[in-house]
């Protein structure tokens, strides 16, 4: 019996901001290789014993998703959206009332999407010890080994190995996230296993057991499927009903209350990297223990992490430390206090800024673009827009825009009048007038905006037509 990978893609990641933002989260960053966390997962769950992966993300996050997948020339599924984060009981019940409707026996792997598991071949053994559960009406969970006492995860503690399954045992418990003392205690024991929010089961068993355990949520997530519209090549959950859907993890659902739960013991170079020394524990370092990316002096320096996406970094004397430079903010931080970074997080929420919100450069589904400079009444950005988009006919009420091509080849349409500049050509956009911008070539199309007014917000954009069904 194949698989069905489900891939939850959720998240803010806000413990390594500021790389990490509410719109680019860590599952679609590159931090331990050329390919992005949600890249590896996908790959991860590939080959003989699998089918194509179902995946459940944010709707704000979708062409980010989309092209990702598309970058290592793989299909999904369906691209399930959710309109607001619910947590991963309702996410679980969607993706496997998804399956049920093709194959009433639907094996479905639920796991995150923004994990490191370094061990391919051990996982794949797991794997295959928890289907072998699975089959016998089990809801299997993956524990790692833990390698100490580990505050920031939850435990789950082992019971009687399944006699006629190997390697697999009953859960006793679960355990919430220890302080150290009990957590060094747990570890002395040697019967808990942190907990890696990994799951395998049937389709069936989990549905039977949700709807007997919660069945609110049940019942709303069965009408939150009914009522899904199709948007492009995604599949949208309706806003208001999946509202109603109770935000409760998969574990204080079904997983601590039925007397199926049953989990894996695997020793598979894990991680949730879920914070910046996490980060730098799991990187390669050079001679002096430093995690070193981008253009960085690093003198006299051990121990640290230092990255920078655009300026030099240079440090002298420094131990320990996280130094991050991602064009439009610096963060530094002892790498001992990298869990305690939500809390600045916190503080730019609270005064109503966007650097918690939004990357240095944007990713759109034409493509991306930087902001360079601003001031009252004016803003300057980059802009990159791929081989063959264009964006959407649209107008501004309140600002106007000036163009520079710097290379490519520019297709323009003003209030009826076409154009086409290339590199050292420019255009201005009136406020008011009805414009689009595209790249008919087969290169991308770089450009230098000069947007001014009374008023320079994103929402300032009325939309005409698009390519990408945004209103």
């Amino acid at each position: 019996m194949r698989i069905h990978p489900v891939i939850l893609s959720g998240g803010s990641g806000t413990r390594l901001w500021p790389l990490s933002r509410k719109f680019l989260p860590k599952q679609l960053l590159s931090l331990t290789s050329d390919k992005s966390l949600l890249q590896e997962t996908m790959l991860r769950m590939t080959g003989e014993g699998f089918v194509e992966p179902l995946v459940i993300c944010n709707t704000e996050h979708r062409f980010i998703v989309a092209e990702q997948i598309r970058e290592i020339k793989m299909t999904a599924k369906d691209i399930i959206l959710e309109p607001m984060g619910r947590n991963t009981a309702p996410a679980a019940a969607i993706a496997a009332m998804t399956l049920m409707a093709d194959d009433s026996e639907a094996m479905m792997m639920l796991l995150p999407s923004d994990h490191l598991i370094a061990d391919q071949v051990v996982f794949s053994k797991a794997i295959e010890t928890a289907r072998r559960a699975a089959e016998n009406g089990y809801l299997v969970t993956f524990g790692i080994k833990p390698s100490g006492p580990e505050t920031g995860y939850g435990y789950i503690q082992t019971g009687d190995e399944i006699e006629t399954v190997p390697d697999c045992h009953i859960v006793e418990k679960f355990v919430e996230k220890p302080n150290l003392e009990n957590a060094k205690k747990m570890i002395a024991r040697g019967d808990h296993v942190w907990n890696s929010g990994i799951f395998l089961f049937r389709t069936r068993t989990y549905l039977d057991e949700l709807k007997r355990l919660q069945p609110d949520m049940f019942s709303a997530c069965e009408k939150s499927l009914a009522s899904t519209s199709r948007d492009l090549d995604f599949t949208r959950l309706d806003e208001d009903i999946f509202g109603n859907c109770p935000a409760i993890s998969i574990d204080y659902a079904v997983m601590e209350h039925t007397s199926n739960a049953a989990v894996v013991p695997v020793d598979m170079g894990w991680s949730d990297i879920g914070s910046w020394a996490e980060l730098w524990n799991v990187s390669d370092k050079d001679a002096e223990g430093n995690v070193i990316t981008g253009d960085v002096f690093a003198e006299d320096t051990s121990g640290s992490y230092l990255r920078s996406d655009h300026k030099l970094i240079a440090t002298l004397g420094v131990k320990d430390m996280i130094v991050i430079d991602t064009g439009d903010t610096v963060m530094v931080a002892p790498r001992d206090r990298s869990q305690d970074i939500r809390a600045i997080v916190d503080r730019l929420e609270n005064e109503g800024r966007s650097e918690h919100l939004l990357p240095g450069r944007v990713r759109r589904p034409w493509g991306w673009y930087q902001s360079l400079d601003s001031g009252t009444s004016f803003q300057v950005k980059r802009l990159c827009v791929n081989p063959g988009a264009r964006l959407s006919l649209q107008r501004h009420q309140r600002r106007a825009e000036h163009w520079v091509v710097v290379a490519g080849e520019a297709q323009i349409h003003c209030d009826g009048s076409d154009m086409t500049l290339g590199p050292n050509q420019s255009t201005y956009i009136p406020i008011g007038a009805v414009h689009r911008l595209e790249n008919t070539t087969s290169e991308p199309l770089y450009l230098i905006e000069v947007q001014s007014g009374d008023y320079l917000g994103e929402d300032d954009i009325e939309r005409l037509d698009d390519d990408f069904a945004r209103s």
